[in-house]
């Protein structure tokens, strides 16, 4: 299916690729610290700025004379509407442009509200007499000045701070007979606020824009570990599963991804390998199991051709033609035996253990044993007391094919066999010895492949169809023991069988 064609601003919004969503994430997640950062300097900066405003604008009240809420020493100042300020006498010049952009009020305690400066300066706001009597029973002595924020009638926003107003020298000072309000525009705190704000924002994009750049080039080459293995997996096939990927390209993340990675590819390997294998011995077991049927059925069919062209009515032709056609037949059927036997021991082999004394089990083989020699030399030695979980015809089974194996590979009149059965470290250790021509070390490795044989000129009326040892070695897979040979050219060989005396039964082979 053909790859749909995505727009830059698709790309750009909903990238795809790994380094456009690091990239992404981590400029959102710097954009949303450098927000709380300026959010939280806005804040810090504007009670800072507006305390400091209230600590200097409550300097300035306290600097006011105690009696200018009852139009004592300063009264004709601020009750004159004379707009004039050249007329008035200089002391009272002075104190007009004092308070120039602030407003003066005085609230008695009846809560009434009289605006000092009128339009001489700011006109003062008001608030409820709800808070006017709160703060009359309220003034603390905090460090810094108390504030409030509130809007004048025009809408003008103020900072305002209050000072209690007592009464004469001579009565009680805790009598707060009234109090000063003193209010200044915010209008220049704001602008100042909005500035820092400005600037801050400005670095904060020059930061950001500068951390794109920078980090698009940080983030490309810290990803072209990941993009080796991208090419690798890319260029992953049947034909190169055996190359492998560096494991220390300094990154912990991608060098676990690396080592999964090739324990991929040697599993895969492995896999395929012994599909090969699998695929090859299925090819030729079909092919040697196919030449060993028509072997014997050429025989049987050439015999009928001859019966039918009028053998049968001589006596000597037709006993010797019926007698080598049950022959045929005998090999055809132990073929096929063996053939069931190893199907059967592929698939999940459930063996009939019981305790088996082994030097009994072999004891009575013996006469066996020299029947199947003929006149070659045997010597056994048995040693009592090996008693351990095996399935007594299996075992048997083992014995017989290893000595026919041997008897077919020494000579009838010179030919010598020992059998020898130990124990070894919780193992019974049964090995057969002869002494005949011996086994050249490149057939060793595949003595127990089905319908192998190491001299193949050797017939098949004294050798057999190469399924002995094969069968041998998956019973004793399935007893959990093990098989191994040696042999020296010209001197014999020894096959060794170890099986556990205390069984741990393998439930496939």
């Amino acid at each position: 299916m053909k790859k749909k064609k995505q727009s830059f601003f698709h790309k750009l919004f909903f990238p795809y690729s790994l380094r456009y969503q690091l990239l992404a994430r981590t400029l959102f997640i710097l954009a949303f610290i450098l927000l709380a950062i300026g959010l939280l300097q806005y804040f810090v900066m504007k009670d800072f700025l507006y305390q400091n405003e209230a600590d200097t604008l409550n300097s300035k009240l306290m600097s006011l004379p105690r009696d200018i809420g009852t139009f004592g020493d300063m009264g004709p100042a601020f009750s004159q509407r004379d707009n004039n300020v050249e007329n008035q006498p200089p002391h009272n010049q002075n104190k007009v442009f004092f308070l120039q952009d602030i407003s003066l009020a005085y609230i008695d305690q009846d809560g009434s509200f009289t605006d000092l400066l009128g339009n001489d300066s700011l006109q003062a706001p008001k608030l409820s007499i709800k808070d006017y009597v709160s703060l009359t029973t309220n003034f603390s002595n905090n460090k810094h000045a108390k504030y409030e924020i509130a809007d004048n009638a025009k809408g003008i926003q103020q900072l305002i701070v209050f000072k209690p107003v007592h009464g004469q020298p001579d009565q009680n000072q805790d009598n707060v007979s009234g109090i000063l309000q003193m209010g200044i525009s915010t209008a220049s705190l704001q602008h100042v606020l909005l500035q820092q704000l400005f600037i801050f924002i400005i670095l904060s994009v020059l930061a950001l824009t500068a951390g794109l750049v920078i980090y698009l080039r940080v983030l490309k080459n810290t990803l072209i570990p990941l993009s080796k293995i991208v090419d690798a997996v890319k260029n992953t096939n049947a034909g190169n599963l055996a190359e492998r990927l560096p494991v220390e390209q300094g990154q912990e993340e991608i060098d676990r991804l690396a080592q999964s990675f090739n324990g991929m590819l040697e599993r895969l390997e492995v896999s395929f390998e012994y599909e090969r294998e699998t695929k090859e011995q299925m090819r030729r077991f079909i092919a040697d199991a196919s030449h060993e049927l028509r072997t014997p059925l050429t025989s049987i069919n050439g015999f009928v051709e001859v019966l039918l062209r009028g053998a049968a009515n001589r006596p000597e032709q037709l006993f010797k033609a019926l007698n080598s056609m049950q022959g045929e037949s005998k090999r055809i059927i132990k073929l096929v035996e063996d053939l069931l036997l190893l199907t059967k021991m592929d698939q999940t082999p459930k063996l009939q253990v019981s305790r088996v004394n082994l030097f009994e089990l072999v004891r009575e083989m013996v006469p066996q044993l020299h029947v199947i020699v003929g006149n070659r030399k045997v010597d056994i030695e048995l040693t009592e007391g090996i008693i351990g979980d095996f399935e007594a015809d299996k075992i048997k089974q083992i014995i017989l094919n290893l000595f026919n194996n041997a008897v077919q590979h020494t000579d009838p009149e010179k030919g010598w066999i020992g059998l020898n059965l130990v124990a070894l470290n919780q193992n019974a250790e049964l090995s057969i010895q002869d002494n005949g021509p011996g086994i050249k070390p490149e057939h060793l490795p595949h003595l127990f492949d089905r319908f192998y044989r190491a001299d193949p000129s050797r017939t098949r009326q004294h050798g057999g169809a190469g399924l002995g040892l094969a069968i041998t070695k998956s019973i004793v897979d399935a007893h959990g023991g093990s098989i191994d040979v040696e042999s020296q050219v010209g001197k014999g060989s020894v096959f060794r069988v170890t099986l556990p005396l205390k069984n741990k039964i393998v439930e496939g082979s």
